[in-house]
């Protein structure tokens, strides 16, 4: 995705291991915005923000008044659909004084109808998602982007080579799959990347487990399935993972497991076009990987002291800095360039 990733957008991908990685400098574990206690699990208020939700608002079913993630699922659906008040009926002002909805500090818009006619259309639970998660990521995450391209000629021939193989097991060895088996190596061997910042306890939470979250495109915005354990599956397992993933992901039958407990991202648009994109870090993550369309460019030869057509595949790492340094995202990107240019390396070093 143009923004990252991370589904419902990336940054809905849900709970990593332990209290809450997330990196709000915020109140502590377990406080909302108006200070109050409430009876939930990290993973229930880490939904709870992410979906704008306000948890001394929802009624707990659970023992004791304990909210479920369930009930933060129901408590936005519900907001979703309650009607919006007509044109002469005026928002409740919030405690800054703007309007319920409107973000503070968002400047008023103009009065586009006197240019001629508009169109107000009201966002989807999706969308309002994304513009949340994506507005705090913006707001709280200094972002570097790092590019790189990897010469794929030789990878091009080999996936080919091996589609009927994957095809015959009931997936198809695309490009992404391919990059998620490296970047799930890569992940292994640059922990810092498999990690989130704990403003709270001022710690560095290295997840010992890789999930990877790729972004699908459907009609309904932007969706990012999780695939848990990536450095545990062979090709043919991600292929075929990834496929079916990605089919419930455009028919909205994503179960919220499926969309949750990512710690990196992919995000390819080489598909529809593009030779380069800044994909936005989807919080508590640290990274995110964009891939946008390979072409044939000449590269000077050594061996034969001409220039050849390779085929080059543009990759773009976005990082947060706080974590990340650029030395540190170079070899990164790096090494998934050189594992995507000596597919044998992967098999080498597992």
């Amino acid at each position: 995705a143009a923004t990252g990733a991370a589904a419902v957008p990336a940054s809905t991908r849900g709970p990593d291991a332990g209290p809450d990685a997330g990196p709000d400098a915020g109140p502590a574990a377990g406080a909302e915005p108006n200070g109050g206690l409430v009876p939930a699990a990290p993973s229930v208020r880490r939904l709870a923000r992410e979906l704008g939700v306000d948890l001394q608002r929802v009624t707990g079913t659970g023992a004791l008044g304990r909210i479920s993630a369930a009930d933060v699922r129901a408590f936005a659906d519900a907001a979703t659909a309650a009607p919006t008040p007509g044109p002469a009926a005026a928002a409740p002002a919030t405690a800054t004084g703007a309007p319920a909805g409107v973000q503070a500090g968002a400047a008023p818009l103009p009065d586009f109808g006197r240019w001629g006619a508009v169109v107000r259309t009201p966002m989807s639970g999706i969308r309002k998602a994304t513009v949340r998660s994506m507005t705090t990521a913006w707001a709280t995450v200094p972002m570097v982007t790092h590019f790189d391209k990897a010469d794929i000629t030789e990878l091009e021939l080999i996936r080919k080579r091996y589609q009927p193989k994957v095809e015959a097991a009931g997936g198809k060895l695309t490009p992404t799959a391919i990059l998620l088996k490296v970047v799930a190596g890569a992940l292994r061997r640059f922990p810092d990347f498999n990690a989130s910042i704990d403003l709270a306890s001022q710690e560095i939470v290295h997840k010992q487990y890789v999930n990877v979250g790729v972004a699908v495109d459907t009609d309904a915005g932007l969706l990012v399935p999780v695939i848990k354990g990536a450095d545990r599956k062979n090709l043919i397992e991600l292929s075929v993972e990834l496929g079916e993933l990605a089919v419930k992901a455009r028919d909205r039958k994503l179960t919220p497991d499926e969309m949750q407990g990512g710690n990196f991202s992919i995000s390819n648009l080489g598909g529809i076009g593009g030779h380069a994109f800044t994909p936005i870090v989807n919080p508590p993550d640290v990274a995110i990987l964009g891939v946008s369309r390979a072409s044939h460019e000449p590269v000077w030869s050594r061996e034969t002291g001409t220039f050849e057509a390779r085929l080059l595949m543009p990759l773009a790492l976005t990082y947060d800095h706080r974590l990340i340094d650029g030395a540190a995202a170079a070899r990164f990107l790096r090494w998934v360039c050189g594992a995507l240019e000596e597919p044998f390396l992967v098999a080498l070093e597992g």
